[in-house]
């Protein structure tokens, strides 16, 4: 936009910046299809245009001074440090007052600004996004989640309506932009599959409801809107125009993310954000809904992009790129329509002996879902992972009757992650047969592969580890040198006939994840034959 084609308001800040009421060097415009934004060097400023799209309505004064206030309260639930205020806009467009005195003729939301280069995107894109970066996101949206205010009862936020005419929107959008019969052919099988899934899951939409999954929040959870402020993450940029697209299933706002990443060639980080995510916050019963929601997360972004291409008078090269993100989505979302192959993997091995460090790289690459017995133990007796307690073996959350009970758990989370179409590894000792026996032959009546990850190392270097890993103090595990002589003297060595299933991890050795996972991958094929 031109400086002659900028309304008064905005043409005035850029130039007289003395009106911002702080130092400012040579403010800058960002511009979008809703807002304009002024950078000012230390602080931002977000007006809002005033616009009626359908979905969003900014068109009256009161209208803006509503959704500023709610983009300040929605925001600081996440980003306290950089959403500061709203302020009212006093004086004229031609000689405007931020927080001057006199009756308001607009609002603005004031906050800090912030490098645009240590948002995610930038960062994934300069390979600087870490997977430090990632785990903190996931478990400050897990805790997020777990506070976000939620939905009540008798609201419609979370009706089968409700999570179905996003998706109704979308195809009805698009449908009309496209010409070549085998992208309409494309988009109707895809829809048919929403359909489906839709019926086949009805209870558990329902059910999510009831049991409060459907809260206040983020709405456009993707790498873009999230960065790095003064060496912290910071999740930023909530949607605040549009309720509906707000109150909404927590594990659809986890969702996007998990596409974001994917979409942008790192599928792995988008499974080892997803398995944080449930590690803090162990919502597993949603996952049967996560390829709708992944789907419809790709849909809307396919929809952004076909409907730029139809805009008139597109350069060639813009019109070219508009038209790969389109196909690009689309075998995305029909990619999430056909869901890995499930299998059921456990690990085997002592105490030390690597099981948690070997998966962690296994379950990125297979794109699986990890269940881990130390968490899951503590959730069920109401303790938080990261407490740790000296408890003598067997005793305690570690009492045969304990161990009995949470196998019986990872059994019911590893059929459910099963049933919702992704291969499980289920994280534990396993060193009685019959734990071993009681987890293949639920993978014979699911009709999956089983395969036993059987990790192992010389009994020195396995004490020296719980040792370190003791002193750490940062992983879920209580085991000391004790639980694992109690462990040495009750194992019961793998069988003969379990052999067959098994994949050998000495762990002592440096494991090339690509590698391990080529062999889990082979194991599985040998054991679906």
């Amino acid at each position: 936009m031109s400086d002659a084609s900028q309304p008064p308001l905005i043409r005035a800040l850029l130039q007289s910046p003395a009106l911002l009421g702080h130092p400012a060097r040579s403010p800058r415009l960002v511009e979008t299809h809703i807002s304009w934004v002024i950078l000012t060097g230390e602080f931002a400023y977000k007006i809002k245009k005033p616009v009626n799209l359908g979905f969003l309505d900014f068109s009256t004064l009161a209208l803006r001074r509503h959704y500023c206030e709610e983009e300040l309260r929605l925001n600081r639930r996440l980003a306290p440090q950089i959403y500061l205020a709203v302020v009212p806009i006093t004086g004229s467009p031609e000689a405007p007052r931020l927080g001057g005195a006199g009756t308001p003729f607009e609002y603005a939301v004031k906050m800090r600004q912030f490098d645009p280069d240590q948002q995610f995107d930038r960062l994934l894109a300069r390979q600087a996004l870490t997977y430090d970066h990632i785990d903190t996101v996931a478990r400050q949206i897990s805790v997020f989640h777990e506070d976000a205010a939620v939905a009540p009862r008798d609201s419609d936020y979370g009706t089968l309506e409700a999570v179905w005419q996003p998706v109704a929107e979308n195809h009805e959008q698009i449908l009309p932009l496209l010409k070549d019969a085998d992208e309409i052919a494309r988009l109707e099988r895809l829809q048919d599959w929403f359909h489906s899934l839709r019926a086949r899951h009805e209870a558990l939409f329902l059910e999510r409801k009831a049991r409060g999954r459907i809260r206040e929040c983020h709405g456009d959870l993707h790498l873009a809107n999230i960065a790095l402020y003064r060496g912290e993450v910071v999740i930023f940029d909530c949607l605040e125009f549009n309720d509906r697209l707000r109150w909404i299933d927590v594990i659809s706002d986890a969702a996007f993310l998990v596409m974001d990443l994917e979409c942008r060639g790192r599928r792995d980080l988008g499974f080892r954000f997803l398995n944080d995510y449930l590690h803090h916050g162990g919502d597993y019963e949603g996952l049967p809904l996560l390829p709708y929601y992944l789907a419809y997360r790709a849909m809307v972004r396919a929809k952004v992009a076909r409907i730029r291409l139809a805009q008139p008078d597109l350069d060639q090269e813009t019109r070219r790129r508009a038209q790969e993100e389109f196909r690009t989505y689309l075998s995305l979302a029909e990619g999430y329509a056909r869901p890995p192959r499930p299998a059921l993997l456990i690990t085997h091995g002592l105490s030390g002996a690597g099981k948690t460090t070997v998966t962690q790289p296994l379950l990125e690459r297979l794109g699986a879902v990890r269940i881990r017995s130390d968490v899951e133990r503590k959730r069920l007796f109401g303790l938080d992972s990261s407490t740790h307690k000296a408890v003598a073996p067997g005793r305690d959350i570690y009492s045969a009757a304990a161990s009995e009970r949470t196998y019986r758990r990872l059994a019911e989370l590893a059929a459910t992650v099963i049933e919702a179409g992704y291969p499980v590894i289920v994280d534990a000792t396993f060193l009685k047969r019959a734990e071993r026996e009681s987890f293949r032959r639920l993978a014979k009546r699911l009709r999956v592969p089983f395969v036993i990850l059987h990790c192992h190392a010389p009994l020195p270097l396995l004490r020296q580890w719980i040792r370190e890993r003791q002193a750490a103090g940062s992983d879920a595990s209580d085991a000391d040198l004790a639980v694992l002589e109690h462990q040495l003297a009750g194992q019961e060595p793998l069988a003969e006939e379990e052999q067959r299933q098994v994949v050998d991890i000495d762990t002592e050795t440096h494991i090339d994840a690509a590698t391990l996972a080529r062999r889990v991958g082979e194991r599985i094929d040998q054991a679906s034959a």
